[in-house]
């Protein structure tokens, strides 16, 4: 590991002063880009791939909206959710729909200043101990704080666009949930090679509901480190699915901790990769009240010399008595080259929980292959209908249903595509 150099230092010292950019580059500038040493990125050599030199990207000119409006083109809409829209970083107004109907929106300069919201876009404690946190609280360029009020609901579709910009695209954003108060979120990552951090986060107070879906189509080449930090009250329910299909190198680490009794936590993930890609869910789960639910759910197909890692860890703390917990991550490889790092941990220290853990790793199966050929199914077509099964398991952890709609669209584009 290496400290950050003097250009990312003159970087920083360019971006107004704030304790949680502050913070947040004390702790990064400690160790730099993680590499192998650091156990948690043990399987993700991020010092590798980083560019120290790349200073965040500034606020996008006309080339730049151009290229953002092109990109726009071709997403989809998610129903009624209002579309919102960051390129480079930057959160764009004259591109994003209205404020979504039930919640107000706060641009992010606006809410950084705020004291009583500057908190929500580093929650304590969460993912504290991570560089690339510190990172992206150092140099979050743009974003904004979402807020549903006490019992309303709210539906949003984030686009987070990459137009090619020299540097680095770092994002933050904040959603703050009232008591009873329901949000359905989509956050699409598209567009030219770049290097991304974005990081969204999240508060929960009692029987609030959130459920964010994540997918990723990133340009071969890109770099992008992606990071979830929640937090839930009482009664409280969050969900978070991350669908990754691309050949980028990718890092999806989700922080989640429940504060409350009786809240529920379920992440999930599918990962389709090919050539060298290289997609890691990276999580860290703390029950740190009683009658805790959390299930963890991965599934990842891994075809020519694509690396998938998964890394789950869930603490039970002392007192958190009655946790039930369940962590799963299955991989299937299509080719020799294909590798997958699994390493599902449980850390307990509460004698009386339900918590446990698995994780398989193999090829498909040669003798349902042989029963589908043997009814003439061609190859290529038998193996799409097993690994459409294998990934449907995992899909099917999707509430949203317009969600759903698009992960099953693009299940069926990588498949066709490999068939090919």
């Amino acid at each position: 590991m290496s400290t950050p150099p003097e250009a990312l230092a003159a970087a920083f010292a360019r971006l107004p002063a704030h304790p949680v950019r502050t913070a947040g580059f004390a702790r990064f500038a400690q160790t730099g880009a993680p590499d192998r040493r650091v156990e948690a990125w043990h399987y993700s050599d991020l010092a590798a791939v980083f560019d120290a030199q790349a200073a965040p990207v500034g606020a996008p000119g006309p080339a730049a909206l151009d290229r953002a409006l092109a990109l726009l083109a071709a997403l989809p809409r998610f129903a009624d959710a209002a579309r919102l829209v960051l390129v480079d970083g930057h959160f764009v107004a004259s591109l994003s729909d209205a404020a979504p109907a039930g919640a107000t929106l706060t641009p992010f300069d606006d809410a950084l200043a705020r004291t009583d919201a500057a908190g929500l876009f580093a929650p304590d404690g969460l993912g504290v101990g991570d560089a690339m946190v510190g990172y992206n609280s150092a140099f979050m360029q743009g974003g904004f704080l979402a807020e549903v009020a006490a019992g309303g609901t709210a539906t949003i579709h984030v686009a987070h666009l990459a137009t090619g910009a020299a540097g680095a695209c770092v994002s933050r954003l904040a959603f703050r949930l009232g008591d009873g108060a329901g949000l359905d979120l989509v956050e699409t990552f598209d567009g030219d090679r770049t290097q991304r951090h974005a990081a969204s986060a999240f508060a929960l107070e009692p029987r609030a509901r959130a459920s964010r879906v994540a997918f990723h189509a990133e340009a071969e080449g890109t770099v992008c480190v992606e990071t979830v930090l929640a937090d839930l009250a009482a009664d409280s329910e969050f969900a978070d699915f991350g669908f990754v299909a691309d050949r980028a190198f990718t890092r999806r680490q989700p922080f989640v901790r429940q504060r409350g009794p009786r809240a529920k936590i379920a992440l999930g993930g599918l990962s389709l990769l090919g050539g060298r890609a290289h997609a890691d869910a990276t999580l860290v789960v703390e029950h740190d009240s009683t009658h805790g639910e959390s299930r963890e759910f991965f599934r990842h197909v891994v075809a020519d010399e694509a690396t998938g890692v998964y890394q789950g860890k869930v603490i039970v703390k002392p007192g958190a008595q009655k946790t039930d917990g369940s962590m799963k991550s299955n991989a299937v490889l299509l080719s020799d080259g294909a590798s997958m790092e699994n390493k599902p941990e449980l850390e307990i220290f509460a004698d009386d929980v339900v918590c446990g853990h698995g994780a398989t790793c193999g090829a498909l199966d040669e003798a349902e292959l042989f029963y589908l050929r043997a009814r003439g199914i061609p190859r290529a077509v038998a193996e799409a209908l097993m690994l459409e099964g294998f990934a449907a398991e995992a899909l099917d952890r999707i509430a949203f249903a317009p969600a759903r709609g698009e992960a099953d669209r693009r299940l069926a584009a990588w498949l066709a595509a490999r068939a090919a």
